[in-house]
């Protein structure tokens, strides 16, 4: 941050402090003269005095000045002025490390919108925006209209701001900026302060407040109601009937259990939906995590008498991601795919470990809409050159799904009519848990099916980098 250096009345410039000695030492010399003419006695010792005063006060005048970014002052002179400098940089140090982005805007003329410009950023701003620490065009920054408006009117204004607004993008992030007019040196025009804060976290946990209340109320209406008519009928008629009372605690266990994985799951969402906005950090085995997952399946596929079979089980394909919610991702898939697919049937797995955006997200039939198949992308990634992925299919022989279902499939609760489950009906929260991990994970989701056709799902991650190789010590 540039700062004026401080002029200090204790610290005058070499010229003068010369100056003043040099007439310091004349003024001597005439009065010795003096002297030495009407009063020869103490002349020569006057003399002699007079020239050490003199060589003292030049040797202090010429002394060596330690430099500092306020001029050249003398180590014992100026201690306010030291004081004042390592200010400066302290200041500088704390703008430098502010977390919130801050912008400091400078006018222009009035009707001139592409005369805004970044004086200043600090480090936060220039991440956020890839800018440079000063001389970016603003609009090349911030593009939103309600932001920009309220610069301008701090810059012309002097009138100060608060605007909430929400960032475009796959991960919608929720920012308040901060205007207000800053008072500018003389004949450096109008300047302004802009401070963004991201408040996405906040806006994220009331959404789930509501959202849980919302959803578990509603979902668990139709159990309790159950529960309590049960309830009822066991403390009445059927008390004393074995029969009936065997069956209808069987009744009330399996709803029961339906309210116990419907608040799992919920809990689960608003969990992922809180986070969604940060990306993992860890390194996962996609391949690895399916044959866990295919383990896992292992007794509800052998009591549904469905195959799960995965080709090259040895494959390696490792992404970016937090491993319990990718395996979740295929838990979910692959749990949707055995419920639907008829008994004695398979479930394929596919791994495609390394593959570009278009061809993760090409259709798995190729194209060929035999059959009426629909190809629909329900998450995808903003598009980086170069970006690698790897891909998971999931695909069953079941009834599939018409056109007009696809579209709403990861909506919370949605089901599609006319098909059935099995026994253990789902909570109707797994492919929107499965959309808000991709999403999180910055990855993409497709589904293709038709009626009669079966379903096909596929989920892709970015491929994680490569760990640099282990160095062999020389011998």
């Amino acid at each position: 941050m540039p700062y004026e250096a401080a002029q200090s009345p204790v610290a005058p410039s070499s010229a003068s402090r010369l100056w003043t000695a040099g007439a310091s030492a004349g003024v001597s010399v005439v009065v010795l003269l003096v002297l030495a003419v009407f009063h020869p006695q103490i002349a020569g010792p006057l003399i002699g005095g007079a020239l050490l005063v003199t060589v003292f006060t030049w040797a202090v005048n010429r002394r060596p000045r330690r430099a500092s970014v306020l001029g050249e002052v003398p180590e014992d002179v100026a201690p306010q002025t030291q004081a004042t400098a390592a200010d400066q940089r302290l200041l500088e140090n704390a703008f430098e490390a502010l977390a919130d982005p801050v912008l400091v805007v400078s006018g222009g003329e009035a009707d001139d919108i592409a005369g805004r410009r970044v004086v200043l950023a600090n480090a936060a701003a220039r991440e956020l925006f890839r800018i440079q620490r000063e001389g970016a065009l603003l609009v090349s920054a911030v593009r939103e209209p309600s932001v920009l408006e309220a610069v301008d009117e701090a810059l012309f204004g002097g009138i100060a701001r608060t605007t909430d607004y929400a960032g475009v993008g796959a991960q919608t992030r929720h920012w308040r900026a901060l205007t207000r007019p800053l008072a500018a040196p003389a004949n450096d025009g109008t300047l302004a302060l802009l401070v963004l804060r991201d408040e996405t976290d906040v806006r994220r946990m009331e959404l789930m407040r509501v959202d849980f209340l919302a959803n578990a109320s509603h979902e668990l209406k139709t159990p309790l109601a159950s529960l309590a008519g049960f309830i009822e009928t066991l403390k009445g008629h059927a008390k004393d009937d074995p029969k009936a009372r065997d069956r209808f605690l069987d009744i009330m266990a399996v709803q029961a259990d339906r309210m116990s994985r419907l608040v799992a799951d919920l809990l689960s969402l608003s969990r992922i939906e809180l986070n969604e906005h940060v990306p993992p950090s860890g390194r996962v085995d996609l391949a690895r995590a399916a044959v866990d997952v295919m383990d896992a399946v292992s007794i509800l596929s052998a009591e549904r008498s469905v195959s799960v079979l995965m080709q090259d089980r040895d494959l390696s394909a490792p992404v970016n991601g937090d491993r319990d919610e990718i395996v979740q991702v295929v838990q979910n898939l692959v749990d949707n795919a055995i419920k639907y697919s008829p008994s004695g049937d398979t479930v394929d797995i596919v791994i495609r470990p390394d593959v570009s955006l278009d061809e993760a997200a090409a259709p798995w039939s190729g194209g060929n809409r035999e059959g009426g198949i629909t190809r629909l992308p329900l998450v995808t990634p903003d598009r980086e050159p170069g970006k690698r992925y790897a891909a998971i299919t999931v695909r069953d022989h079941g009834p599939g799904m018409a056109r007009e279902h696809l579209p709403r499939l990861t909506e919370r609760f949605y089901r599609v009519e006319g098909q059935k489950s099995g026994e253990r009906q789902g909570t109707g929260l797994g492919l929107a848990i499965v959309k808000h991990i991709v999403n999180r994970h910055r990855g993409g989701l497709t589904v293709e099916s038709a009626p009669g056709q079966g379903a096909v799902f596929t989920a892709y991650f970015p491929v994680a980098e490569k760990r640099a190789a282990a160095q062999t010590p020389a011998a």
